[in-house]
């Protein structure tokens, strides 16, 4: 069923920020943490350090009203930095990639660092940011996200 969440990225403390929430909120992850070890083996993919490994690519947590938060940890030794502006994507998961594909033309504006939605290993992803600023992502997984 489509639903909105609020993805959140972290400078590698993703896993302590969400143990935090988990207290929080009193409630468990919706599946087992993702780390970055856990990604299959793609073109062009550079080798990531053992710290890096362990860093977190996935993780959701229920909040209230069956809002979801999620959260991935940026790498330095990839180039991401952290700024006000690209810490919080609004996670929108609508039900087939027809919508998923008119929501992200409709609400991109063209800028460079859009991806346009494509099936990765997990679903149909993409991401965007509109003309005020306002970070998208579009997701469609084909299974839970688990081990």
């Amino acid at each position: 069923m489509a639903h909105v969440a609020i993805y959140l990225n972290f400078m590698g403390n993703t896993e302590e920020a969400f143990n935090h929430y988990k207290k929080v909120f009193k409630t468990e992850f919706s599946a087992p943490i993702m780390r970055l070890k856990d990604i299959p083996a793609q073109p062009g993919m550079p080798e990531l350090s053992e710290t890096d490994k362990n860093k977190v690519m996935h993780v959701a947590l229920p909040t209230l009203g069956g809002t979801e938060i999620m959260g991935t940890d940026m790498l330095e030794s990839m180039g991401h930095k952290l700024t006000v502006g690209n810490n919080v994507t609004i996670s929108l998961n609508p039900d087939n990639k027809a919508e998923a594909d008119r929501l992200f033309n409709e609400l991109t504006d063209g800028e460079k660092d859009s991806v346009p939605p494509h099936d990765e290993f997990w679903g149909y992803w993409g991401t965007c940011k509109d003309k005020y600023g306002i970070r998208w992502m579009f997701n469609i997984t084909n299974q839970p996200l688990q081990k």
